[in-house]
């Protein structure tokens, strides 16, 4: 009796152990990557480092280009492309671009002011394809370009500053706040040092980068129009 005790003991010390490592292995969050201490174009340089090392993200936002509303819902995947659904000034298309192949499908208005009615009911509703990167709609493509279409928005800043320390969708941030004209960019401050949202200078609207390096499962639509044929080729 006296041993089976002392194995059940034994027993029980062992698995305390295990839970007490496997509790404080489980708190354990990313480490922290310096970046709220450090200069603001450092900072900046360590997101575009991490935004070009990433292999996917999830960017979903609201604002204005060239003074007309914008609405935007892209999911990106380093080196083979993305999809998603964008809103400009109320006219609406979906792409989905996988390597060199470039699909698209926009409302009936967007075809209506851009190709005309007879446009609008060949093509309300369908997917078109076409490349990705010549022709018509290889202006689309930046789009899907993960690197490309990030640094864009990060590209337009006048002097920065470092700001406070807070929390994005829970995960801590910094933020780099432009003293010219007031927008705010919040980097994460474990981990790589990838943008996890940024917020306008004037007016409503932000974008919010989610999804990090999450898998992105890109599929081409079904039966697309090929339009490259349509147009007698690509130009």
């Amino acid at each position: 009796m006296r041993r089976q005790r002392i194995a059940w003991l034994l027993l029980l010390a062992v698995l305390g152990a295990v839970l007490l490592l496997a509790g404080c292995g489980g708190k354990k969050g990313p480490k922290d990557n310096g970046v709220a201490k450090m200069s603001p174009s450092d900072a900046l340089a360590q997101v575009k480092e991490a935004v070009a090392a990433a292999t996917s993200v999830h960017i979903v936002g609201t604002g204005t280009t060239g003074g007309q509303p914008l609405a935007l819902n892209l999911k990106l995947v380093k080196d083979k492309g993305g999809a998603g659904h964008v809103t400009v000034n109320g006219l609406s298309f979906d792409i989905v671009r996988i390597g060199d192949k470039a699909y698209f499908k926009a409302s009936s208005s967007f075809w209506s002011k851009f190709g005309g009615s007879a446009a609008a009911q060949l093509f309300n509703g369908k997917w078109l394809m076409a490349p990705a990167n010549k022709g018509e709609l290889a202006s689309f493509t930046p789009l899907t370009n993960l690197t490309a279409l990030t640094n864009q928005v990060l590209a337009s800043h006048g002097t920065l500053k470092m700001g406070d320390t807070t929390e994005i969708n829970g995960q801590p941030a910094v933020a780099i706040i432009d003293q010219s004209n007031g927008g705010t960019l919040y980097v994460a401050t474990t981990g790589p040092a990838y943008p996890l949202k940024l917020t306008p200078s004037k007016g409503k609207g932000a974008i919010t980068f989610s999804d990090w390096d999450q898998p992105v499962q890109l599929t081409a639509p079904a039966k697309p129009i090929d339009y490259s044929k349509l147009t007698g080729g690509s130009k």
